[in-house]
């Protein structure tokens, strides 16, 4: 099978992605999952698809900001506008399954997606409340403490993780032990491009 490819180049998505995501926060979570997804690839054996595994995470919530009732649904018309071809459209849309969609995740990169986008914030709120306000010295039994008040990003779905973990047959403690490796990659490079935003 030939590697997935992207149809636009990152500037073009980042570019789409802000015509409809002005809250920093959003901006924030889309970086990050950008970052994760790219670590992903190439620690999955899917280094030549980086890019698109990238573009997939930056993208996945491109319109979640304005259309939060219509998440997943409303993406693919926005997506098509910006010119996006039909594999990422469902990779993004497959990370509402059984939510929004019945659009189920397929490829290995559609799991990983389904598996890390909640888990990411969940990581980022536990990292912020740290003294160093970063995942560089996050560990799992610290995220785990957290998993289990649930309570805590009560926003953060335990129930998609769990499946999500199950489709890609990892346990949760290799998931969130990876995410977190995955978000240190990724930290520095964020921090500089919200900098410059702000």
């Amino acid at each position: 099978m030939s590697a997935l490819q992207s149809s636009i180049t990152r500037d073009q998505a980042w570019d789409l992605l802000r015509q409809y995501n002005k809250d920093p926060f959003h901006l924030q979570h889309a970086l990050t999952v950008e970052g994760v997804m790219k670590w992903y690839a190439a620690e999955l054996g899917f280094g030549d698809e980086k890019h698109f595994w990238g573009i997939v995470g930056l993208l996945h919530d491109i319109d979640f900001e304005q259309y939060p009732q219509e998440h997943c649904l409303k993406a693919p018309e926005l997506l098509r506008a910006g010119g996006v071809n039909e594999e990422i459209i469902h990779a993004v849309c497959s990370h509402g399954y059984e939510l929004t969609v019945d659009v189920k995740p397929e490829h290995q990169m559609e799991k990983v997606l389904y598996a890390s986008d909640e888990l990411t914030g969940l990581i980022w709120a536990a990292a912020i409340i740290r003294p160093s306000k970063s995942v560089q010295d996050m560990e799992i039994k610290s995220v785990k403490k957290k998993y289990k008040a649930l309570n805590f990003a009560a926003g953060c779905s335990r129930e998609v993780i769990e499946k999500g973990a199950a489709m890609l047959g990892w346990e949760l403690d290799k998931l969130i032990g990876d995410t977190i490796l995955a978000m240190r990659s990724c930290e520095a490079e964020i921090n500089a491009a919200m900098e410059k935003l702000s």
